[in-house]
């Protein structure tokens, strides 16, 4: 899992590269990408096929999931702000790899249960929530500022790469190996990103709240913070989301970005009942018409860098932040056959493109906007609120559609979806670095 190119300093994109450390970091999130790519919707398939649960099962493993999870995930914030990022990263990947590993293990003992599958699940959303907010932190400690955008957008491309790829082989792979193929796949490929943290070696070194104050105002003498041997008080646990909603910057985003991503993906369950049962489209072609648009994804990646140094940062948000809220409205008019399957792959194009620029350009605002002694918690209440929203708006969406039809359900979202540009912030401000909160 070595780094591509390290050696010869340049990237995966032929761009120099961002050093050897961030090479190691990126390859490995590049392997747990593609690992968790392929094993896209493994829960749901390992529920119907193996342990033949109905349907109410499926949404409530799924629901419950990132709903738990995401509650455990609220004093792990705080206390990871107190850590050292990289061996929480890598302690939130081997205990990815345990759970997941699990179940295999349980079903070669024919011990599996849907409540073995929730407890994994609860798991792994704790811990992706906690290894995303520890990354960011660490991210902004390993590379420039100048250079947060480029590695914003080669993360961005690897993800599209492998949400391009995963589920396609990882569809032949359950067809040809069976329903637990993927989920030792995925388990494995966080063992790998460990090693490949663990390989980026050198100290890391741990900036608390204090320290960041002194350096900020020089002869001021460090206080130790009170509350328990380890520094953490109650009133830490909020303190991400007091900087989200009071945040003239962050606050717009978060908003937008949070009911964004909830519109987009709660009509998603109700899309593959419209295209899977009244339409008659195939699972191949079900699966078809989302991987090929994700080099959209790959495109909106590369060109991000570019716009901004073109166009400035806040009028690529408000472009791009826009122009992906207006695609989705087209997937209710969405017919069968050929011509129906063109439009969802044009539709899902022009949507991923757009958010391939947006997405970094974000990451790399946020990361900017936020005080290093409040990265982690931050990061972990927009996890948390993105989760926890998307749960419960998917499980309103199923509703909707029981009572009004998909086609329906699927329109009410699009039109939502024209209303949230709106929130999107009209002006640049300067990074905020105060430290009080």
């Amino acid at each position: 899992m070595a780094p591509v190119n390290v050696r010869l300093g340049l990237g995966m994109t032929g761009e120099r590269s961002l050093g050897r450390e961030f090479g190691w970091l990126w390859a490995a999130y590049g392997v747990s990408a593609f690992g968790t790519r392929l094993a896209f919707d493994a829960f749901p398939i390992i529920a119907v096929v193996v342990l033949h649960a109905g349907a109410s099962d499926v949404a409530l493993l799924a629901a419950s999931g990132l709903a738990v999870g995401a509650a455990v995930a609220v004093p792990l914030g705080a206390w990871v702000e107190l850590r050292r990022k990289r061996p929480v990263m890598i302690a939130a990947d081997l205990v990815r790899c345990a759970a997941l590993l699990s179940i295999p293990v349980a079903f070669a003992l024919d011990g599996l249960g849907l409540g073995q599958l929730l407890v994994v699940s609860v798991v792994v959303a704790a811990a992706d929530i906690t290894f995303t907010a520890a990354s960011g932190a660490y991210l902004k400690s390993l590379v420039r500022p100048e250079e947060l955008l480029v590695a914003n957008s080669r993360f961005e491309a690897t993800t599209w790469t492998a949400t391009a790829l995963g589920p396609p082989l990882g569809g032949v792979a359950v067809g040809v190996f069976g329903p637990m193929t993927t989920v030792l796949a995925d388990g494995v490929s966080y063992l790998l990103s460990a090693l490949g943290i663990r390989a980026i070696g050198g100290k890391e070194r741990q900036q608390s709240a204090g320290e960041q104050s002194a350096e900020q105002q020089p002869g001021k003498q460090q206080t130790a913070r009170p509350g328990s041997p380890s520094g953490l008080r109650l009133s830490d646990l909020p303190a991400g989301w007091r900087h989200l909603l009071t945040h003239p910057t962050l606050r717009p985003l978060f908003l937008n970005t949070i009911l964004v991503n909830a519109l987009i993906m709660a009509p998603s369950p109700v899309l593959a009942v419209l295209m899977l049962g009244q339409l008659g489209f195939a699972p191949w072609q079900y699966g078809l018409a989302f991987a090929v648009p994700c080099l959209g994804g790959l495109l909106g990646s590369r060109l991000s860098r570019r716009l901004v140094t073109r166009y400035g940062r806040r009028r690529v948000l408000l472009t791009a932040g826009t122009l992906r809220a207006c695609w989705p409205l087209g997937l209710a008019f969405v017919g069968p056959g050929t011509s129906g399957l063109v439009l969802i792959m044009a539709v899902e194009f022009g949507l991923i493109t757009c958010v391939g620029v947006f997405n970094p350009v974000l990451a790399t605002t946020r990361l900017e906007q936020i005080p290093p002694d409040r990265i982690t918690r931050t990061l972990s209440a927009w996890q948390i609120t993105g989760r926890t929203t998307t749960a419960a708006m998917t499980a309103l969406w199923g509703l909707l559609a029981a009572l009004a039809g998909p086609r329906a359900a699927i329109a009410l979202a699009g039109v939502l979806l024209l209303a949230t540009p709106l929130l999107l912030p009209r002006h640049e401000r300067a990074p905020q670095h105060s430290t009080t909160g």
